[in-house]
């Protein structure tokens, strides 16, 4: 067998994958005992998973998630209201499929990001494209590129992705023109994609925080009535970690 041809016809037509599988397939001495059919079958799943995974490590390096966080890695042990038959529907990805909401509220350092990254990890494991933003830092940005002409480029990258996670909504106020930012996002995404939410603020809250009533009505409508809703509680992680820490120091 010419194997040096073969590898580099390979690598020509762009399956790296294979090449490398049939590198190692030929290192191993019982692989003749394989028939033809079945060592083709293990070279195109190679190649098949080598493409997954690279497209994989792209989505979630554009998703610019602020944790490394997974569904998996998930701690129900701390009480904080978290409904763990709720996350394994959501794990599933199907309020993906049908277009839906999250919104995850709760008082500080109760995990509220961390789901939000792991939901967006697992977004981007199923094959979705997945965006993290801090909102205020995100409206700030519109701002910016209403200024320097890449107001309408921005918006349309965001109305593409299929997560858009708002992380920080209700931290600091907005004014006419932001929340008119903030109605262009959602219009974009309302029935098309999925956006997630995180929030110190109650949703009971949300209506008077954006301000203004005819505004107000309209973000909301297209962001709270398809969704899910978490609401955590309890005293924040970060605190009980470095409690923990200062115990364990302590002579």
């Amino acid at each position: 067998m010419l194997l040096h041809p073969t590898l580099e016809r390979l690598q020509q037509l762009r399956l790296p994958g294979m090449a490398r599988a049939l590198q190692e397939q030929l290192q191993q001495p019982d692989i003749a005992a394989l028939s033809f059919e079945e060592r083709l079958a293990l070279l195109l799943e190679r190649e098949a998973t080598e493409r997954e995974n690279r497209r994989l490590k792209t989505r979630l390096k554009q998703a610019k998630l602020r944790q490394q966080a997974a569904v998996e890695d998930i701690d129900y042990r701390t009480a904080r209201g978290l409904d763990k038959a709720l996350m394994a529907r959501l794990a599933t990805g199907q309020w993906l499929a049908e277009h839906l909401n999250v919104l995850i509220t709760g008082p500080t350092g109760v995990g509220k990001s961390y789901l939000a990254c792991a939901l967006a990890n697992q977004a981007c494991r199923l094959g979705y494209t997945a965006r993290y933003r801090r909102l205020p830092r995100l409206l700030e940005e519109l701002g910016i590129a209403r200024a320097d002409g890449r107001y309408s480029k921005l918006l349309a990258e965001l109305a593409k992705t299929d997560l858009l996670v708002l992380d920080d909504w209700g931290l600091t106020p907005m004014n006419n023109e932001q929340r008119r930012d903030l109605l262009e996002i959602l219009d974009d995404r309302c029935t098309t994609r999925s956006t997630l939410v995180t929030s110190q603020l109650p949703l009971e809250h949300w209506h008077e925080y954006l301000a203004d009533p005819t505004l107000a009505d309209a973000i909301l409508d297209r962001l709270v009535h398809a969704a899910y809703k978490l609401t955590l509680r309890g005293e924040s992680l970060r605190r009980r970690t470095s409690k923990l820490t200062q115990e364990t120091l302590a002579p």
